[in-house]
């Protein structure tokens, strides 16, 4: 049982200006579920590109014995050939594509140099069986939503002769369910002789699956925990993470509620692509100064639908009902309207509607509130630095300047940087989708900080989380949707994971 599949040895990795990796090692025994944790920044998803061979092995330093036998892979088809399939945090599906092509792209199931396109879908159906995934495997990847897409990643990797898999941020962007769901579906793949490593700031999930722990800080191997020797606790990864214990995972805050910012009212919505699919169904909620509003619900519910569609009809179509702002209504249905009005929206997917990857950190924090920086009118760059670099120092952003290519930070990083971009454009209402998605225990409080710091100065915010702890933790009241309906409202006193869920579940009367 305690044979190695991977051993990883003295792994050295630098960019320009930064050593990414320094002398890593790691073993992985053969048919366990190996954790890797660490803070955003310090290497993890570096070391399993290096194993994976996006880093081919020409530009790092070390050695990696796969089954015994030296490996120096040149590109991810070389890994894939041994049986080592990578799933990266940020998904690399085509939106045009159907899920079946793109569960196959790249290993066609073809006769004669012919895509036998049955047996592409029926076997892409039974992929997504097997994943839990309900959606006809002809439907195009772009019309489904992130959580969705996930799967299809997995369902993608699961399709190939897999030996090693490895999980980077598997359930980011899961709710509870669907989290589970993959949790058993990784343990029953360890019954069935598969190995994973799992990247994860879910310490609550590692506990549940992991056979061991390696932590891993400011690229250099910490220590590795394993779950025989009753080591693995939450307080002692976290204390390996970030070199000392956190006391408590939310800030204390007093909220100091006033007078009502915005309210919205029978908001109703219908989908893109099925105009006779009504996503959100005559919603009303408000918000007030100084105020965190939580939204839950489970995938599907409308959460991140009700957002978009109230900041600029970003989604949707036949958006129908009212927005006020400090008792007036006031008209949303583009996004320069809603950012005229006070409200900003930071997106769950930070990939396509959050940032511009090829742009660098600067350009990324001021693009939403430009013409703050405008003289004369030319746009002031120095000040333009200036403001970059007052948030990459007080949102913790890991890079070595303001210059970054934004598309080349970890995810956790990408996150700060685009709620410093809604930051910095001062808003009265600001709303957080998902806003911890794949950021680590220590960035979490970070972040949570600044929610509560943007609550003290009278802000209106609401977050949307699929993690029902974080909403427990940090919001002052939570409204609860099931199937496009608002079926709860409950204030934190009388907040409990099971009042949440009794209300997620509900169907409308």
């Amino acid at each position: 049982m305690n044979t190695p599949i991977l051993q990883m040895r003295g792994i050295t990795k630098t960019f320009p200006g930064v050593k990414a990796l320094q002398d890593v090692t790691l073993q992985v025994n053969r048919g366990e579920v190996h954790a890797i944790c660490g803070e955003n920044g310090a290497g993890k998803s570096t070391l399993m590109k290096v194993l994976s061979g996006v880093y081919p092995h020409s530009s790092f330093d070390g050695d990696i014995l796969f089954e015994n036998e030296p490996c120096n892979f040149s590109s991810i088809s070389d890994s894939e050939k041994r049986g080592i399939v990578i799933i990266h945090q940020e998904l690399a599906l085509s939106p045009y594509l159907s899920i079946a092509e793109n569960i196959y792209l790249g290993n066609e199931q073809a006769n004669r140099g012919w895509v036998n396109w049955r047996k592409t879908n029926l076997e892409a159906a039974k992929l997504l069986a097997r994943v839990g995934l309900s959606e006809n495997p002809v439907t195009p990847v772009q019309h489904i939503s992130v959580g969705k897409q996930q799967l299809v990643e997995i369902a993608k990797a699961l399709s190939k002769e897999v030996k090693l898999l490895i999980l980077d941020e598997p359930t980011a962007a899961l709710n509870d369910e669907d989290s589970s769901h993959l949790l058993d579906l990784i343990l029953h793949l360890k019954g069935q002789g598969v190995t994973s490593i799992i990247i994860s700031h879910k310490l609550n999930e590692i506990r549940k699956v992991a056979d061991a722990v390696t932590i891993i800080r400011d690229g250099k191997t910490i220590e590795t925990l394993r779950l025989g020797d009753g080591e693995i606790t939450q307080e002692r990864i976290i204390r390996g993470m970030v070199g000392r214990d956190l006391e408590s995972l939310y800030p204390d805050r007093e909220p100091q509620i006033g007078e009502e910012v915005l309210r919205i009212e029978d908001w109703s919505v219908r989908h893109p692509q099925d105009y006779s699919r009504v996503v959100v169904n005559n919603a009303s909620l408000n918000v007030r100064k100084g105020e965190v509003v939580g939204l839950a619900g489970l995938m599907g519910a409308g959460r991140t639908e009700l957002a978009m569609s109230v900041f600029g009809r970003s989604y949707g179509t036949a958006t129908s009902g009212k927005v006020f702002k400090h008792g007036t209504e006031i008209n949303t249905s583009t996004v320069s309207d809603a950012i005229r009005h006070g409200i900003a929206y930071a997106t769950e997917d930070r990939k396509l509607y959050g940032l511009n990857l090829i742009e660098d950190i600067k350009r990324n924090v001021s693009m939403a509130a430009l013409r703050k920086l405008v003289k004369g009118g030319w746009v002031d760059k120095n000040q333009e630095t200036v403001v970059a670099n007052d948030y990459r120092k007080s949102m913790n952003i890991k890079a070595p300047s303001v210059a970054a290519v934004t598309g080349k930070l970890s995810g956790g990083n990408q996150q700060k940087v685009v709620l410093s971009k809604w930051m910095y454009s001062d808003p009265d209402v600001l709303i957080l989708d998902e806003p911890t998605r794949g950021i680590d225990v220590g960035a979490k409080f970070e972040i949570y900080t600044i929610i509560a710091k943007l609550a003290a100065e009278g802000k209106a915010v609401i977050v949307i989380s699929s993690e029902l702890p974080e909403l427990l933790g940090i919001c002052d009241r939570i409204y609860t949707l099931s199937a496009g309906h608002i079926t709860g409202e409950v204030p934190i006193a009388e907040a409990s994971q099971e009042t949440l869920m009794h209300y997620m579940t509900k169907e409308k009367e």
